[in-house]
């Protein structure tokens, strides 16, 4: 079995970030998500892997390597333009083969990883099989229709009427059957190639498309609030661990983890927590939820439920919440303006500044 990882997209939702780095690259809990994802495809047993690159194919290669540090062996797949899902299963015909394959979007987090799915899928190879979860807004996601018995009858992406609200998990199994579905479907009104297409041609041709309802944690790290929210659950599972330099009068609550190379000086940290390798917190309160990457400063200030990427610095801020801080970033006090009133009163006039 092989595995095909989607990296390529423009990662609109999370710009001003993804105008210099790849969306599947944004760190959780210090680590890239797209590491995960890799991470849980070693863990269930596959080796092969192929990886659609697109803008950011550099930067994901750099990153990724030859997959070796996974346990996995890396294929890279150029796609000249982010053209729908099935068409990353078209244009990496060559390097699937008639294999089964799983189809992993690389910016999705899934607690608990694939291998209890792979597992079942290997056993019962169905033609697709489709993981499905609860959502509130089922209008932004492919969304699953259930006919008598519980069988999948439809699949429609991003409806404006939802007739479930279980929407489709960025991670599919299939065998080679998929490769004549891809083929059959004509481009969406949104000039895509729609991987809901391809299986409605399959459940229309009475193949064996089955799904699992997944009730653990997943996200679409699309934008800024889901990045928050995954680093937030990563953090809750985190192991504190102190190598870094802590001095007398810091004071660690809870699970945080200090890198090797950090130091803490005069100053509180809440957990769950993680303080990157070569950052210096100094005078500053770094709250829950909270991730710091490596060489980063932060000093007189107080930060929670943020993330902030390598080599910033947070300087004199009173409060920082619920925010991501990009690479190389300086945030620091605006410079103080003088403040004066300039008055044309008539006779008699009584005025009332405040200070």
């Amino acid at each position: 079995m092989k595995a095909l990882v989607l990296s390529g997209g423009a990662g609109t939702r999370l710009r001003p970030l993804t105008h210099t780095s790849a969306k599947q690259l944004v760190p959780v809990a210090n680590k890239p998500v797209l590491f995960y994802g890799l991470e849980a495809i070693a863990d269930a047993g596959i080796t092969e892997v192929g990886i659609i690159v697109g803008d950011t194919a550099d930067e994901i290669m750099q990153a990724v390597g030859d997959g070796s540090k996974f346990g996995i062996a890396v294929t890279y797949i150029p796609q000249s333009a982010p053209l729908g899902l099935a068409h990353a299963v078209l244009i990496a015909r060559e390097f699937l083969a008639d294999d089964d394959f799983v189809m992993y979007l690389g910016d999705n987090f899934i607690v608990g990883g694939i291998s209890d799915l792979v597992d079942a899928f290997r056993a019962q190879r169905p033609a697709a099989q489709i993981l499905l979860t609860q959502v509130s807004d089922p209008q932004q996601f492919g969304v699953a229709e259930f006919g008598p018995g519980g069988r999948i009858v439809g699949l429609e992406e991003k409806p404006e009427h939802p007739k479930s609200d279980l929407a489709l998990v960025g991670v599919y199994l299939f065998t080679d059957a998929v490769h004549e579905a891809v083929r059959a479907i004509k481009p969406s009104w949104r000039g895509e190639l729609e991987i809901t297409h391809a299986l409605q041609w399959l459940i229309d041709q009475d193949r064996d498309v089955r799904s699992t309802t997944i009730s653990g944690y997943w996200k679409d790290t699309g934008n800024v609030g889901d990045m928050l929210e995954v680093n937030r659950s990563v953090l809750e599972h985190a192991e504190p661990r102190i190598e870094g330099d802590v001095d007398a009068a810091s004071e660690i609550i809870g699970r945080v983890r200090i890198d090797e190379g950090a130091r803490v000086t005069g100053s509180r940290i809440v957990g769950p927590a993680v303080i990157g390798a070569g950052s210096v917190i100094t005078g500053s309160y770094v709250g829950p939820f909270t991730s710091i990457a490596a060489d980063c400063r932060i000093t007189d200030s107080e930060i929670e439920f943020s993330i902030v990427l390598d080599g910033s610095s947070v300087r004199g801020a009173r409060r920082v919440e619920a925010s991501i801080i990009g690479r190389n970033v300086e945030v620091t006090p605006a410079p103080r303006i003088p403040a004066a009133h300039r008055l044309i009163l008539g006779d008699h006039s009584k005025v009332q500044i405040s200070s």
